[in-house]
């Protein structure tokens, strides 16, 4: 498994092992070391030692070791299902939930819950950790998922996702007063240049990844305006990085909001309303809504009571 690198200008002249320590999302810098001793960290093919300065613009290639497998428990965790048949199932995730497994957030997990609640019968596709695993959310977004069961399910829709023709439509309050009714954000997104945990717009990065994402606006009020967003894409973190780029961060956002948070929302006050797809086994096209979850709803009350503009 490899990671491809590019040294930022804000990196150039950085100690390697500090560089790729932020660089590659998951890695500790001992874990950096190991790889720099071992020799997986490369330069136009010749290894680098740790204490190496490089300029900007340089790539590195970094070959990762095939991580140990993370074996998920099955636990008996409530579920929401919206819909289930033979051949997947749609779950209404609760803010909070991560998705799968990792260090860290061994437990507690939709992938335990769902290991319990369908026992053998998931998609085997994305491996141990993520079973039947097709897309995911945000720990602290709520909303709906579809989950394969099978194998010819899960390709069939990683394909519609891969041709943008699987709906995924979300809710999202946002600060400030959005001035179009309706607009598209066509950023393309990659790894911050200061803190790789996050992302961000990087139309200067080789690596960044197309994103569109289309919003409307359904109501605004003083200091805030309530979206109905569509995605095209499915980037990590991208309706917060995009909404964020155009001065309109999700409320209660810790990360790419403003530094004091709205702690009341629990995180970003954004769920994933809907969700449509052609069945893998009919064709037939399948569409589910999901009414936001009880704190978004106690927020929009108090924005309309404040006054809609």
């Amino acid at each position: 498994m490899g990671e491809r690198v590019f040294v930022t200008v804000e990196e150039e002249g950085q100690r390697l092992d500090k560089l790729l320590a932020q660089a590659l999302p998951g890695v500790t810098r001992s874990g950096v070391q190991r790889l720099l001793a071992e020799g997986l960290v490369t330069r136009e093919g010749k290894p680098l030692a740790k204490s190496a300065r490089l300029p900007a613009g340089a790539l590195l290639e970094v070959s990762l070791p095939e991580p140990k497998p993370l074996l998920a428990e099955a636990e008996n965790i409530p579920l929401d299902v919206v819909y289930e048949d033979g051949e997947l199932l749609v779950v209404n995730k609760p803010k909070g939930m991560v998705v799968h497994p990792a260090p860290g957030s061994e437990r507690g997990t939709l992938v335990n819950a769902l290991l319990f609640h369908c026992g053998d019968s998931l998609s085997g596709i994305n491996g141990v950790l993520r079973p039947g695993i097709v897309h995911r959310i945000d720990k602290d977004t709520s909303g709906l998922l579809v989950v394969a069961k099978t194998d010819q399910a899960h390709q069939a829709l990683a394909s519609q996702i891969q041709a943008h023709s699987l709906t995924r439509e979300y809710r999202a309050v946002v600060y400030g007063r959005v001035k179009e009714d309706e607009g598209t954000v066509d950023r393309p997104l990659g790894r911050h240049q200061a803190d790789r945990k996050k992302m961000a717009v990087r139309p200067d990065s080789p690596s960044a990844r197309h994103a569109v994402t289309h919003y409307f606006v359904e109501q605004r009020f003083p200091g805030f305006t309530y979206l109905r967003l569509r995605l095209e894409t499915g980037r990590t973190h991208q309706i917060r990085v995009h909404m964020a780029s155009l001065g309109h961060p999700v409320a209660g956002d810790p990360v790419y909001g403003p530094k004091k948070v709205i702690t009341a929302l629990e995180g970003q006050c954004l769920h994933a309303g809907k969700i449509g797809f052609l069945h893998p086994a009919t064709g037939n096209y399948m569409e589910f809504a999901s009414p936001v979850p009880p704190v978004f709803e106690a927020f929009l009350e108090k924005l309309r009571r404040e006054g809609a503009l």
